[in-house]
């Protein structure tokens, strides 16, 4: 047996061995991977990167400056932030969500008529409301909104949507004002100025037309607003008129007399006049015995067709 003094020595050898380890242990940064006890405090002075896990961000993601200027400048951060599963519902109605259809009339608001100028409201919602797949017959209802003139049955074409547009905001029409449509077609047309208010008497040629396009009225509850008439539009109806607006969706060789008269006072026609093959986009305005004319820019309409068009 050792002696007690070299018992007691060893004793305080191991001790003092275990005592400089503990002070150096305390003294070296232990590694971030150690997530518990003391390690969590150099954990934070490390820039690592923000925890996954779903909830309250841990003690290092709150540590970062930059992650917490993002939560508190973006709404969409935030609102993750406080729940996961709700962030970004509800979702606004975007193109990806709509119907094909509908998806091509909001671009078509926004791209053919928005983006060009078209600034009245009130034309901008119909349009955008109105089904234009309706008017046409196609079998791909996105084509209905495309960027352009489309053919309808004898011979005929659905105006492009811009064109359309700007004739509407060129005749101002108000909620009660009495309209005057030359040249039914699809009845696109009559069916947006209804849809804005007015009361419509529209005239066609052509009794295949002016059939289905009172069809297409009538489902769209609009049957009780426009009047469809079979016959020559182009010297108006002196016996309906006087009208507030007169809109004529076809090229006339000069301004119609009988229509201009037909104007009430402060009333409006547009009309595109010139040669078959190009025109320019005409509004007469009348202020009691004066008419004051005005041209919007050229165009391209099909031919007017009776006695104050052009030959059939």
């Amino acid at each position: 047996a050792k002696p007690d003094t070299d018992r007691r020595a060893e004793r305080v050898a191991v001790g003092k061995r275990v005592g400089r380890a503990q002070r150096v242990g305390r003294a070296q940064p232990l590694p971030c991977a150690q997530p518990v006890g003391r390690a969590q405090r150099v954990c934070r002075a490390q820039p690592v990167a923000r925890s996954k896990s779903v909830g309250r961000p841990d003690c290092v993601s709150r540590a970062q400056p930059v992650a917490r200027r993002l939560l508190i400048d973006l709404p969409e951060a935030r609102a993750s932030a406080r729940s996961p599963k709700a962030a970004g519902y509800p979702r606004p109605m975007t193109s990806e969500r709509m119907a094909p259809s509908e998806a091509a009339r909001a671009a078509m608001v926004r791209r053919q008529l928005r983006a060009r100028g078209i600034k009245d409201e009130r034309v901008l919602a119909v349009m955008g409301e109105l089904p234009r797949e309706l008017f046409v017959d196609v079998g791909n209802p996105e084509v209905a909104y495309e960027d352009a003139a489309l053919p309808i049955a004898a011979g005929q074409t659905i105006s492009q949507p811009y064109m359309v547009a700007r004739m509407t905001e060129l005749l101002d029409v108000e909620p009660g004002d009495r309209c005057l449509d030359v040249g039914t077609g699809s009845g696109y047309q009559a069916a947006v100025l209804a849809r804005l208010g007015a009361s419509v008497v529209s005239y066609e040629r052509e009794p295949e037309l002016a059939e289905t396009a009172r069809e297409r009225l009538a489902r769209l509850g609009l049957g009780e607003s426009v009047q469809i008439m079979v016959g020559d539009g182009s010297a108006g109806d002196a016996e309906r008129g006087p009208w507030d607006g007169i809109v004529v969706a076809a090229a006339a060789p000069r301004i119609p007399m009988p229509l201009r008269e037909q104007l009430a006072n402060g009333g409006r026609l547009v009309i595109p006049v010139g040669g078959r093959f190009r025109q320019e986009l005409m509004v007469v305005t009348r202020h009691g015995d004066e008419w004051f004319e005005a041209s919007d820019g050229p165009c391209v309409f099909v031919p007017l067709i009776g006695v104050e068009g052009f030959p059939g």
